[in-house]
């Protein structure tokens, strides 16, 4: 298990990407090269993307503990998904670094609900992330998705919600059917009331939405804020200001691994004015606590 105590750091949003098959589908590389434009690294080009092995090795020679999950979004993209069943599976091999979230389309209602409950009680999953522009939902139509979502409540999970703008299909025609205005933050103030014991993680500052995401964090006690998807040179000023204040207890390391690298971000976090008395506080001690484990281990 994860000695958290020992390690520097926990990155709240980390993906694996590289599909569970021996090829990959139509028009992924297209996908992958397109957000590899939009992140400006190489990580989308064919033979790229780590492995989840891959990446528990960059980690642990970091002394960076790191959650990590596939995305269900076969139904919007066409794209077949990551097995949630292997990447628990390698994260068992790699406890010592990696904590295993999942993803479940919450379209797959009572099948959906059911594979929840399996992968917490069987796999040890610890939380599922929710990618509403990928998979084509708005977080509080309780028709499409909260048979899903009232498992993960139930079985105790943490929920992680992309919100804002995203890669996914920028600059591609159409933006490749994604929808953006699935992922404004303010839908999941009715998921916060619906579920008010079930800790929900706003991924990224939601650009252009951030204020929205903001009012949502605070105001309702089991909304959190994972810091992912932007280098912290580009956060907007209203962002830093809650999160070295009101928000200080909420917010939580994340990269986005492999668009975003820890190194880079933590580079530039480091020249952020961010409080020394919140840095703690943002990189691990935040995410220990939504995690429930206690500050000599897991």
């Amino acid at each position: 298990m994860v000695d958290f105590a020992k390690v520097k750091a926990i990155d709240f949003h980390t993906h694996a990407e590289e599909p569970c098959c021996d090829h990959r589908d139509d028009g992924y590389n297209e996908f992958q090269a397109g957000m590899a434009a939009y992140f400006k690294n190489p990580a989308g080009a064919s033979g790229m993307l780590p492995t989840v092995q891959d990446t528990a090795a960059y980690y642990r020679e970091r002394n960076i503990a790191a959650v990590i999950f596939p995305v269900d979004a076969e139904r919007e993209t066409g794209f077949r998904r990551y097995s949630n069943e292997e990447v628990a599976g390698i994260c068992a091999e790699n406890d010592d670094i990696l904590i295993p979230f999942a993803s479940v389309d919450p379209h797959k209602g009572k099948a959906g609900a059911r594979e929840v409950r399996r992968l917490v009680r069987d796999f040890g999953v610890r939380g599922f992330k929710f990618h509403p522009t990928m998979q084509g939902f708005y977080p509080n139509d309780r028709e499409a998705c909260y048979t899903v979502l009232e498992a993960c409540a139930e079985e105790g999970v943490i929920t992680l919600f992309h919100t804002g703008q995203t890669g996914v299909g920028s600059g591609m025609r159409g933006g490749m059917g994604m929808r953006l205005k699935y992922s404004n933050p303010m839908y999941l103030d009715d998921v916060a009331v619906d579920f008010p014991d079930m800790s929900i993680v706003l991924a990224h500052p939601s650009f252009p939405w951030t204020e929205e995401g903001l009012a949502v964090a605070q105001h309702k006690p089991n909304v959190y804020y994972d810091m992912s998807g932007w280098s912290p040179k580009y956060f907007p000023d209203i962002f830093i200001r809650y999160a070295n204040s009101i928000l200080k207890k909420k917010m939580l390391f994340g990269s986005d691994w492999p668009a975003i690298t820890p190194d880079r971000w933590l580079a530039d976090f480091e020249k952020a004015p961010f409080k020394d008395e919140v840095r703690p506080l943002i990189l691990k001690e935040n995410a220990m606590r939504i995690l429930g484990v206690a500050q000599d281990g897991a």
